[in-house]
């Protein structure tokens, strides 16, 4: 019995020593103290393998006390090994402490770009920078649904998008003031606009796979360019680390909007891309044999699919001294939209719009954008480094509109089917490339306290819209049968060439001494910029028609394709002699003097910068202006000043004030019209810069692995804001024109939350801004006269936020990431709430854009040997844009549409469709 007894007390011994237990524990980096997501972490006991979540933690279930050996390794640390006591109870409060591992050269450290493109480079960043800045890292770019740059901008706090025709972001809304409040840097250097009015830059001209990480400054320093009212966006494009890194994708998809129609092309291969005028001299007189056909033989059928690649390839190479970076993305898609357009007018005494016609526009379009990116630098040794890179992006628009127009009239009814009909066709081929070169130096004298940084740059951008192409004919609506009949009126043909190029070259120039060092440390900065900008724009249009005895044939019956219309040029030597044919120049001459200082417990950076500007035109055909040469010359100072209090190692507080202004664009000072499909436009040599007074106060909480809460208000006063309005022409009152205006002061200012938590495998990124602003405008409205009982003009004003400001942003995103089994999963959500899309003359006829929420989804799988495949959806809500006016007119019911709904009258609503990818990923480093 003892025996037995003594067995079974053994037995029970063996199974508690045996008793399986937890392990658990935390990966962070050494230096920054932030959690590392991704970490392979190996224990011996038996041998096991997993990898830390999104919080940097780790656990092994069902682990045998006793002692183990465990290793963690990740990319660019060193690998840790250890021997661990595991004891009989969980055990997690394991930590391990990841040191980089650099490639050293003469003590200059050359760290591979695979750090500060993951989301914890991101937030180390953002928590070290002078500025307020929000950034997107290239891993979360990577995993995201988003194609482009402008895509990627709608994740950002404070951040909403204006769409192209599409559905795709083009523009970004920086805290409600408009995309003109903005500009775009490559690597830290401003990169001109190929847009060919104004100087914001179309952001979907940017494959976002070249990106490295993605930067929004909102607020500024000295050393920054100080024309930022909404704030700065800047691209910093992928680095040489110290191994080899390859990285390639290559995807197809589809657009869900054409399983439901046919996509309408034509062929460009035969496009001129200079007009009849350029090629043959002025007094050429052309003929209907100087244009292409191609542009008028329309094709409709099913698209191809879409294709979609990058490859980059990087490297150090003479023992780390010279790094090389290569990269190159393609995208060729097939896109497009549906739209329902109701045109509009204010009539008599009438308080809301009349509809008095309808257009269904369907659009079809190939974009196709390529961009380059090139970089090389040379370490001298310790104190001198030099660079050079070359960034180089082109898309490639290929747009068809096909439109058909309906006008209510007395002898509409809608219950028949009978009206009036328009035929509207236009081929357009939208070219636009940005080009940018920069030599830059890093250099150190007197044992580091004397910095030189200087660049050299070059940059050009160009847009280019050759042989533009629209056709109208008329048509008949029989019991809803739509048939083309003969040529609308005697110029149903036009062909329109569109080119601008703007060319930079400038220096830059910032010096820095340290004065102090030690617990109070002070550096002394000063430096400048000398930009010289030269800017080009040619317009030159064509009008053909029918011969008379040809004026009234019949589609289908005469003819069965417009390319065997004959037509005779109206105006054979073009129309080149207008406003859009002009030179112009902008020398900027900028210098700053700033100082920071730091201790344990605050950093204040403050100074001002100086802004010389001699902006002028010069029209080259000049038709009766009052100003056919014109220049503003004007100098602005500039103050600024950020401090931070670091509340714990984790906490601050982050307050700024800064200066900054917003200059005209080159074509809104150019005095001349501009007959465009739908109004004229005018600019205003008497425009003035816009000035603003910025206040941001946030605190700042980085509590783990890339992980924050961001809390802010801000607020801007403006002087002289730029804003378009429909304007009456003060000598011939009945001529409209869509002109630009400086209107008094506004204030703006508004609240941000940013909040982003890992739960080891789970992720929540949200933000939310709340942006409030007014604005005076004065509108027109019809009274009656008590006298004579006629109706007669009168002005008001009338209070109105900020043209392309939101009162209300949010964006909520969820993710899952198992790095063991390789998965990255995530579902985004954008909301934008209601905002004015165009500024109208007339009283309560400002034309607004409904609130709308745009959902995506991406999800991709790691296998072994760097190979992944993910997939990405966009707009899976086939979310439209839609725009109405506020309030109603009761005429509108007869026409038989349902346009009216809680007290507004639509507009447009533009459908785009659900756009779909798959692709694989091949990773080697």
């Amino acid at each position: 019995m003892n025996k037995q007894l003594q067995i079974l007390f053994l037995l029970l011994f063996c199974a508690a020593t045996a008793h399986a237990t937890k392990l658990k524990g935390h990966v962070y980096d050494k230096q920054t103290g932030e959690a590392i997501v991704g970490a392979t972490v190996v224990l011996d006991n038996p041998r096991r393998t997993t990898n830390t979540g999104l919080d940097g933690t780790f656990e092994f279930k069902d682990v045998k006390a006793g002692t183990a050996k465990i290793s963690v390794s990740y990319i660019t640390y060193r690998t840790i090994e250890k021997t661990i006591v595991i004891l009989k109870e969980d055990n997690d409060h394991l930590k391990f402490y990841m040191e980089s591992d650099s490639k050293n050269l003469d003590d200059i450290s050359i760290k591979s770009n695979a750090v500060s493109s993951t989301d914890q480079g991101a937030r180390h960043l953002e928590k070290n920078a002078a500025q307020l800045m929000n950034i997107v890292s290239g891993r979360a770019i990577e995993i995201s649904p988003d194609l482009t740059v402008a895509n990627v901008m709608q994740r950002i706090s404070g951040v909403s998008i204006e769409r192209n025709s599409n559905g795709d972001g083009q523009y970004a809304i920086l805290r409600g003031m408009d995309k003109r409040y903005n500009y775009t840097l490559v690597n830290g250097v401003k990169i001109p606009s190929p847009d060919n009015k104004y100087r914001y830059v179309p952001l979907d001209l940017f494959p976002s796979d070249l990106l490295d990480r993605l930067e929004v400054y909102k607020t500024l320093t000295p050393n920054l360019e100080g024309d930022a009212i909404g704030g700065a966006i800047n691209m910093v494009m992928k680095n040489a680390p110290g191994l080899l890194q390859v990285n390639a994708n290559v995807s197809t998809g589809y657009s869900q909007l054409f399983f439901d129609r046919k996509f309408t092309s034509y062929n460009a291969s035969g496009i001129n891309y200079k007009s009849p005028y350029e090629i043959n001299g002025k007094s050429y007189n052309a003929t209907q044999n100087d244009f292409t056909k191609g542009t008028l033989d329309y094709q409709y059928k099913n698209p191809a699919p879409h294709l979609i690649g990058s490859l980059s390839v990087s490297k150090r190479f003479l023992d780390n001294r010279l790094g090389v970076v290569l990269a190159g993305s393609y995208q060729n898609t097939y896109r497009g939209s549906n739209s329902t357009f109701y045109n509009n007018s204010v009539v008599g005494t009438d308080a809301y719009a009349t509809i008095t016609s309808k257009s269904y526009r369907e659009y079809s379009e190939q974009q196709q954008r390529t961009g380059l990116h090139g970089k090389i630098d040379y370490v001298f040794n310790k104190d001198h480094q030099i660079s050079l890179y070359n960034v180089y992006v082109n898309l490639k628009n290929q747009q068809v509109r096909d439109a058909v127009t309906t006008t209510y009239n007395k002898d509409y009814d809608p219950v028949a089917g009978n009206a009036q009909l328009v035929f509207d066709t236009r081929s357009r081929l939208t070219e636009q490339q940005v080009y940018n070169s920069t030599l830059h130096g890093d250099h150190k004298f007197f044992d580091d306290k004397f910095k030189v940084q200087w660049s050299a740059v070059y940059s050009s951008a160009k847009n280019d819209v050759p042989e533009n192409t629209s056709i109208s004919l008329n048509g008949l609506e029989q019991n809803f049968q739509r048939k083309r009949t003969s040529l609308v009126n005697t110029n149903p043909v036009t062909r329109r060439w569109e080119r601008n190029t703007d060319e930079d070259l400038a220096g830059y120039l910032d010096l820095t001494y340290h004065v102090l060092s030690g617990i109070h440390k002070l550096d002394i900065m000063a430096g400048g910029l000398y930009r010289d900008k030269q800017r080009s724009s040619f317009f030159n249009n064509y009008n053909l028609a029918q011969g008379a005895d040809h004026a009234n044939d019949v589609y289908g019956v005469n003819f069965q394709n417009y390319t065997d219309l004959n037509l005779v040029v109206s105006n054979p030597t073009g129309a080149v002699a207008n406003s859009l044919t002009y030179d112009a120049t902008e020398k900027t001459t900028a210098g700053y003097g700033m100082f920071k200082y730091t201790s344990a417990k605050l950093e204040v950076i403050g100074g001002a910068r100086v802004e010389h500007t001699n902006q002028g035109y010069n029209l080259l055909f000049p038709a009766g202006e009052s100003f056919p040469k014109g220049n503003q010359i004007y100098t602005d100072v500039l103050p600024s000043l950020t401090a931070k209090y670091f509340l714990t190692e984790k906490a601050q507080l982050h307050a700024s004030y800064y200066k900054a202004l917003n200059r005209p664009g080159f074509y809104e000072i150019v005095p001349g019209k501009v007959v465009n499909e739908e109004f004229q436009e005018r600019g205003n040599p008497n425009l003035q810069r816009a000035l603003a007074d910025n206040f941001d106060l946030r605190y700042e909480l980085f509590p783990g692995a890339s992980e924050q809460l961001l809390v802010g208000a801000f607020y801007k006063r403006i002087k002289n804001p730029i804003e378009y309005t429909f304007q009456a022409d003060a000598v011939r009152g009945q001529d409209i024109y869509y002109s630009p205006g400086n209107f008094g002061t506004a204030n703006n200012y508004g609240a941000e939350v940013d909040y982003i938590k890992y739960f080891s495998k789970i992720g929540l990124k949200a933000n939310y801004t709340y942006t409030h602003s007014r604005i005076n405008t004065t509108k027109t409205t019809r009274v009656i006269n008590s006298t004579t009982g006629d109706t007669e003009p009168a002005n008001v004003n009338q209070e109105r936020p900020l043209y392309g400001q939101s009162a209300h942003i949010a964006n909520l995103s969820l993710l899952f990431k198992d790095t063991k089994k390789g998965w990255d999963v995530q579902v985004a959500g954008a909301y934008t709430g209601p905002r004015i899309n165009t500024v109208s003359q007339f009283l309560n006829n400002d034309l607004w854009q409904e609130g709308f929420v745009q959902m995506d989804a991406s999800a991709e799988k790691r296998f072994k040997g760097g190979i992944s495949v993910f997939v990405k959806a966009n707009n899976i809500l086939n979310t439209p844009t839609k725009l109405f006016i506020k309030g109603t007119n009761p005429a509108n019911n007869d026409i038989g549409e349902d346009l009216v709904k809680n007290g507004n009258t639509l507009i447009r609503s533009d459908y785009y469709g659900q756009n779909y990818l798959v692709g694989f990923r091949y990773k080697f480093n």
